[in-house]
């Protein structure tokens, strides 16, 4: 257990790295380009590595469902998302963003058993759990920016209320 824990934790600080790089590299460019270079560099490696750490039965393959080979392609869209994301926001909050749907989107399935995996009962203290999360990214990216946030909203509703006035004469 305490293997796994370090695994993922090791994991999680991996993958904030890899968006920081990946951000740099879009910078210089472009979201496409990012990716091809990103998963290309991925598949590289992982094809020598794995040759090397399992030898011959790297290359045996067992019987799998189809579409389950094709995971790769997900893999194209998280690094698209999150190169966006980050420069649409900020490394912090888009990570924070992505660890909320990670893990909602693992209680989806996890309770519906969804994609083969084995259904585990739904409780509410795991959508609490996400909840507090939710809040708790909302109030890590917004805390004390609430009342300005809130401002600029209703000056911009006010703003549009006046140009449909405007159209309106």
């Amino acid at each position: 257990m305490l293997i796994g824990i370090a695994l993922a934790l090791l994991a999680g600080s991996l993958v904030s790295l890899q968006n920081v790089f990946n951000s740099k590299m879009n910078e210089r460019t472009g979201s496409w380009s990012t990716t091809t270079i990103v998963l290309a560099m991925g598949f590289l490696a992982s094809f020598v590595l794995g040759a090397i750490m399992e030898g011959a039965s790297f290359f045996t393959l067992q019987p799998i469902k189809p579409w389950y080979a094709f995971s790769g392609l997900l893999g194209v869209g998280v690094v698209i998302c999150l190169v966006n994301a980050l420069r649409l926001t900020s490394p912090t909050f888009a990570v924070s963003l992505v660890m909320t749907s990670q893990l909602a989107t693992a209680l989806l399935f996890d309770s519906f058993g969804g994609l083969g995996l084995e259904k585990v009962p739904f409780a509410f203290n795991k959508l609490i759990g996400v909840l507090i999360i939710i809040a708790g990214v909302m109030v890590f990216q917004f805390g004390g920016k609430m009342k300005p946030l809130h401002a600029l909203l209703r000056r911009s509703i006010i703003i549009n209320e006046s140009d449909c006035d405007s159209k309106a004469s």
